[in-house]
Parts: structure tokens; sequence; C-alpha cells
């Protein structure tokens, strides 16, 4: 069994998490409340369950919504090239979402995301350079736009990430540190360039990762 407890800080809050999960044959079955669900007495707010089989299937239930998301996951192979087909139905706002993903190489991929029976389409590539470096564009076709994304590797377990949103002028700065031993721990800002106060947002999060 694996156990998870994250926290978030931000500028005028802060709110925690917690899951466990359950190995049961080649599935696995996940718990998650946050501090909604024991604040002011234990409830039902919060709670939510997961059924998984890595590379097939998500079944997630938000218990106080009586809510159901489907996850389907599938791999087929174009001209030699696996291409990774994800299909995603909300029951509560009867979304549903298409996604794929080309793999061209080992530092190139094109991938695509598409909301039925809406205009939303999201095109994105992504190149990695030097295997530490990666750049994705990504284009926006309802709103006719791009969006940027830099990511780049350093001392092994650290990773700088910057992106712009070109129909919103949001700047978005992160840092995040992935350790076997202290867990995960991410430091983020945000900047509305169209704002003139121009006032960062600050977030920071941590999560551990625990063998029980």
């Amino acid at each position: 069994m694996k156990a998870a407890l994250k926290g978030r800080y931000e500028n005028d809050k802060s709110t925690a998490a917690a899951a466990l999960t359950f190995n049961a044959g080649d599935c696995k079955l996940r718990a998650s409340l946050t501090d909604a669900t024991v604040v002011n007495g234990p409830s039902l707010n919060g709670l939510a369950l997961s059924l998984e089989k890595p590379g097939s299937f998500i079944l997630d239930y938000n218990v106080p919504k009586q809510d159901f998301r489907f996850q389907f996951m599938n791999t087929v192979r174009v001209a030699e090239k696996p291409l990774n087909l994800t299909y995603i139905h909300s029951r509560g706002d009867n979304r549903t979402i298409l996604e794929g993903t080309l793999v061209l190489d080992s530092a190139n991929k094109v991938s695509a995301n598409h909301v039925l029976g809406t205009a939303n389409t999201k095109l994105k590539y992504t190149y990695v350079h030097g295997g530490v470096t990666t750049f994705e564009p990504c284009y926006d076709l309802a709103k006719n736009s791009w969006d940027f994304a830099v990511l780049r590797k350093v001392y092994g377990d650290d990773v700088f990430k910057a992106t712009y949103q070109t129909t919103s002028k949001q700047l978005g700065l992160e840092w995040s540190r992935n350790s076997k031993f202290n867990g995960v721990f991410k430091v983020c800002a945000s900047l509305n360039l169209a704002e003139e106060s121009k006032v960062p947002k600050i977030s920071a999060e941590t999560t551990w990762n625990l063998e029980i």
C-alpha cells in the first residue's frame, strides 16, 4: 500500500490532501481526500474513489457529487509509429474529450485534444533537445491563439518550466524537484502582463510519497 500527502500554500490560503493506493492484481484502488473531508468533523466533502488499470482504463467517482469520470487508453501503430489514444467522459457535465499523441521518435511527438460537440481543439508539438530541454508550442483552434512552454532539467532532480499564454498574456514560472527521499517540491509564480499592478501570484506545493 502506498500513501501520498500533499500540502499547498498560496498567497491567502493553504490546503492539504491525502491519498491511499492499494494494489489489486493488475489494477490499483485509490481513495483520496482533502482537508474539506475532516475540517469541522468528518464528511464526504473532497472524498474520491478511483479504480485504475495502468495503460488501459481509469474510473473515478466523486463521492459527494455522485459523479463518474471514465478514461480509456489504447495504443495503435501508424506507419510503425505508436499512436496513444485516450477517451475521457465526465457524466456530470456530459463532456467527452478525445486525445491522441503520435510519437515520431524519442525527441519528437505531436498531439491533439478535442472536446466533442464543440470547436475546442488544441494541437501541440513537443521537441526534446539533448534530453534536457523541452519545447512545447500549442495552437488553440477555437481561440486562434498560441501557448508556449519550455522545460529545462538541471542537477538531475530539478526542472524549471516557463509558460506563456498569448490570449490572456499570462506568464508562468515553475521550479520543481522530484526526490526519492524527500518527495516532490514545487514553487510556482504567475503574472498577468495585461494587468496594471503586475503583482505575481505565488504558490508552493509539497508531496510526500510513503510505502506502508
